[in-house]
């Protein structure tokens, strides 16, 4: 009997009252409503990492590397074999170099990187994709001392084109 005479005393405490938004003082609602005022940071550990300065600039000497996409003017163009006729695309020594890129008769080489060489000479670097295999090749492109002709050394094997 005394459950039954207590249990509306303590549901009426439970609900609260309805003014001041039936909210009571001191008591957190929300993860937002416990920020206290008068907080601060902590202070950083003793074996805290600080940050380091700025490293120092060191001087480099200037690299011979072209940036990719700049194979040099004198080397492009169309070129074919040298008994080969200009114009024929089906001609199996046919390439054609873009700044960018060699384009072979079977395969296109996306310039990654151009050095200079002795006499006009050049070293390319390209990934190069083409039946259905991708890879990366270096090529040293040495042309003529007239420009007519380029000397392509890939692994050691040596290809000469003339300037169509």
């Amino acid at each position: 009997m005394r459950v039954t005479i207590c249990l509306p005393l303590i549901l009426l405490a439970a609900c609260g009252s309805e003014e001041g938004g039936g909210r009571q003082p001191g008591v957190a609602t929300n993860i937002v409503d416990g920020v206290l005022p008068d907080r601060r940071d902590a202070e950083p550990a003793s074996n805290a990492i600080q940050t380091a300065e700025a490293p120092p600039a060191v001087d480099t000497p200037p690299s011979q590397a072209t940036p990719a996409g700049l194979i040099p003017a004198s080397l492009q163009g169309r070129w074919t074999g040298v008994s080969d006729r200009c114009g024929d695309r089906a001609a199996d020594l046919e390439l054609t170099i873009q700044p960018d890129s060699l384009v072979f008769h079977e395969s296109v080489g996306t310039v990654q990187s151009v050095t200079d060489g002795e006499d006009g000479a050049v070293r390319v670097t390209a990934a190069f994709t083409g039946e259905g295999q991708s890879w990366t090749r270096t090529l040293d492109l040495r042309p003529s001392a007239d420009g007519d002709r380029l000397t392509i050394v890939n692994d050691g094997t040596a290809t000469t084109r003339k300037k169509c």
